[in-house]
C-alpha cells in the first residue's frame, strides 16, 4: 500500500494524541509513504509553536523533530508545483475547503498518477470527506 501522510495525521502521531499510534502503524506498514512538502513545513511549524507557547520544551519539540526527520527521510516528497497550485485552485466536491487543505488534495490527486492506489492518512473530516469524494481511501483507524 502507498500512503499519502497528511499534516493532521502526522501530528497527531507525533504528539501521541488519540489515535496517534494506529496512524503511526499504518504508516509503518506502508510499502511506501508520500507527502506534500507541505507537510514538512506545516509539521515542523506546528513544533516550533507548540515549543515557544510552552505546550511542549525545548527537548521535546528536538526529539520530536528528530523522530519526524528520521521519519520523512524515506518519504517521496512533492513540491507544491504550478500544476498541483493550479488544482488546488478549483473546486471540490465538498466545499469551503481551506486552502491548505486543497493543496493537500491536490498533491495527493498528483500522486495518484503514480501510485494509483494512493490512500490518504489523514485526521481531518474535511480532507477526509473530499479524498472519499474523488475517489481515494481516505484510511483513518479508529
Amino acid at each position: 500500500m502507498t500512503v499519502y501522510a497528511e499534516t493532521s495525521a502526522v501530528l497527531r502521531w507525533l504528539f501521541a494524541e488519540e489515535g496517534g499510534e494506529a496512524l503511526r502503524a499504518v504508516l509503518a506498514a506502508a510499502a511506501k509513504v508520500t507527502s506534500s512538502r507541505l507537510t514538512l513545513i506545516e509539521t515542523r511549524r506546528v513544533v516550533r509553536r507548540a515549543e515557544r507557547d510552552g505546550r511542549i520544551t525545548a527537548a521535546q519539540s528536538a526529539d520530536v523533530l528528530a523522530v519526524f526527520a528520521q521519519a520523512s527521510s524515506t518519504w517521496a516528497i512533492v513540491e507544491i508545483s504550478e500544476e498541483i497550485a493550479r488544482r488546488a485552485e478549483d473546486a471540490f466536491p465538498t466545499e469551503p475547503v481551506r486552502t491548505l487543505d486543497a493543496i493537500h488534495l491536490a498533491s495527493a490527486l498528483f500522486l495518484r498518477q503514480s501510485f494509483p492506489d494512493l490512500v490518504v492518512v489523514t485526521a481531518d473530516e474535511r480532507v477526509r470527506t473530499n479524498a472519499a469524494l474523488l475517489g481515494f481511501q481516505a484510511d483513518v483507524p479508529a
